[in-house]
């Protein structure tokens, strides 16, 4: 495959290097067991699908053992990013993925699905360019069962919200099993075994979405109201469904 150049398509707003970096540190220990689980050393073409700005691309080529290809909508992020450690940057829509049928054995997209529509295009386009055994690995979260305690932190209502108008899909994650095998995957769904104590810089990215200004200001007591709580004594825990989806047809 020789290296692809970049194209201009749509571009899709991408949250900071700094959250994208934050997010791959709390999903590292979810992903490492799902390339254990998948045998990641012995995949030879790896997609990094919704790279941004190459928080988790490095991981993959240092843990894979060929090429890697990092594509994202937001071409800016792909100049600027600096962990993509040699591996391939392209821009392009995973509507309309640019890679010839059964290009790669692996494709990866950690929090990307959520933010793409139609599903069953991408979902079609993913099983395209993959080889037959090849294997999706996806992280994707599912904020309409975000968990929280006590009663005056719950921002599950302002994150539906706010997911909902910018254009993303909050319940993706458990959309994704069904579309996933009506689509002619062997699907397998995990989940995270232990719940952490509620980050404080969970709120980073809220501020990061479009709030309209009672959303804001709704944020701005739970933000204080977090601040006066111990360890444990908010809980906060989002539910990620960890797939690994083999295209068995």
């Amino acid at each position: 495959m020789s290296p692809p150049k970049y194209s201009e398509y749509r571009h899709l707003a991408t949250p900071s290097a700094g959250l994208l970096e934050q997010q791959a540190a709390w999903l590292r220990p979810a992903r490492s067991r799902l390339f254990r689980r998948i045998g990641i050393a012995h995949k030879r073409r790896v997609l990094d699908l919704g790279a941004g700005y190459g928080a988790v691309t490095g991981e993959l080529s240092r843990r894979s053992s060929g090429l890697v290809v990092a594509l994202d909508t937001n071409l800016v992020a792909l100049h600027e990013g600096e962990k993509f450690e040699g591996a391939y940057q392209v821009g392009g829509d995973a509507t309309c993925l640019p890679f010839s049928s059964a290009a790669f054995d692996l494709i990866f997209c950690q929090c990307t699905l959520m933010w793409t529509t139609p599903l069953s295009r991408v979902i079609t386009e993913i099983k395209r360019i993959l080889e037959l055994d090849g294997v999706l690995v996806a992280i994707e979260p599912d904020y309409g069962a975000l968990i929280e305690f006590p009663p005056q932190i719950e921002s599950k209502e302002i994150w539906l919200s706010a997911l909902n108008r910018s254009g993303a899909d909050p319940r993706v994650g458990r959309r994704l099993p069904f579309e996933l095998y009506s689509s002619g995957f062997d699907v397998k769904v995990f989940l995270f075994d232990q719940v952490d104590r509620a980050s404080k810089g969970r709120f980073a990215f809220l501020d990061d979405l479009s709030l309209s200004s009672d959303e804001a200001e709704r944020l701005s007591k739970i933000k204080r109201s977090s601040s006066q709580l111990e360890a444990w004594e908010e809980l906060s825990h989002l539910p990620f469904f960890l797939i690994v989806a083999r295209n068995i047809s």
